[in-house]
């Protein structure tokens, strides 16, 4: 809980329960598995007919149920940590999120432990997690009280796989598909699959990039409200699990649990597609933090 006062001592406490609260959904998502992924890992383990590919899921279940009992993160690299924050205009403590974030990741590198995977582009030097302009938040104003911040850690092997593409707005959807499928061809192994592919059509290059990687936010097995966008959704996940990849690229029937699809409005002569891969530790967590500072987890 989380109480209201101006005060700048009352300020300071609101900001060590956010960085509590922000701690424990790091925590989380580094340690736990959506139980979304892990129902369509299990499907994926019960009707693969490959031993070899059964053997893969069989070892990510086992490590993925030692990680949530033991407390310990799913993978050896728990990633770049990406922020979602949908404040709403109203939300009473909207200037004190972003440090406690920053103090959370700092806290949780040490205690979780996570690996320190921030590093300068230019002098290579390690920073932990914390770095220029990492770990990454992407705001989202929304109307009322609320605040939902939902935490995404990105490996570095699946996001090695992400892509961006161009189109001329004649190229039609056929070529479109054929470049998912291929790309998906070309990355094999890569990104550790099964892999949730992350999809973004339309807007600008940029928009389309995070379009693609909002849209792994969504739960496996959700499908588009768009009909036109579930339907491709469906047709790109049927193509892709008929390329036989499988898991961890050693053939078997699971090469993608799922493929997302978001979309924008586009220029008449621009037609943007972007990918944004995720492996099969789809690690994603939310919480809710109510205008009188109670809590809710998704």
């Amino acid at each position: 809980m989380i109480y209201p006062s101006h005060s700048k001592y009352a300020l300071r406490e609101i900001e060590v329960e956010l960085e509590k609260i922000i701690f424990n959904l790091i925590k989380k998502a580094s340690t736990q598995l959506p139980d979304d992924t892990e129902r369509a890992l299990r499907k994926a383990y019960e009707q693969e007919t490959n031993q070899i590919a059964k053997l893969q899921l069989k070892t990510i279940l086992d490590n993925i149920e030692i990680a949530r009992r033991k407390e310990l993160p799913i993978c050896q690299d728990t990633g770049t940590l990406i922020f979602f924050v949908d404040v709403g205009i109203d939300f009473p403590y909207k200037h004190e999120i972003r440090n406690s974030i920053y103090k959370a990741v700092e806290i949780a590198t040490n205690v979780i432990p996570l690996r320190p995977n921030c590093v300068d582009p230019f002098t290579d030097k390690n920073t932990g997690n914390l770095g220029e302009k990492i770990p990454w938040i992407e705001w989202n104003l929304i109307e009322g009280k609320d605040c939902k911040i939902t935490l995404l850690p990105k490996g570095a092997g699946s996001e090695n796989c992400s892509a961006l593409e161009m189109f001329n707005p004649s190229d039609g959807m056929e070529k479109i598909e054929d470049f998912v499928v291929n790309h998906i061809v070309e990355c094999n192994g890569k990104p550790c699959p099964p892999v949730i592919v992350g999809m973004g059509i339309g807007g600008g290059a940029d928009i389309a990039m995070k379009l693609a990687k909002r849209s792994l936010l969504r739960p496996v097995g959700e499908r588009s409200k768009n009909k036109t966008i579930a339907d491709l959704e469906e047709r790109l996940l049927k193509r892709i699990n008929e390329t036989g990849i499988g898991p961890m690229g050693l053939g078997g029937k699971t090469t993608a649990l799922d493929v997302h699809i978001e979309y924008a409005s586009r220029h008449p002569a621009s037609f943007p597609v972007a990918l944004s891969i995720q492996c099969w530790a789809n690690r994603r967590a939310s919480v809710i933090i109510k205008e009188n500072g109670d809590i809710e987890w998704i």
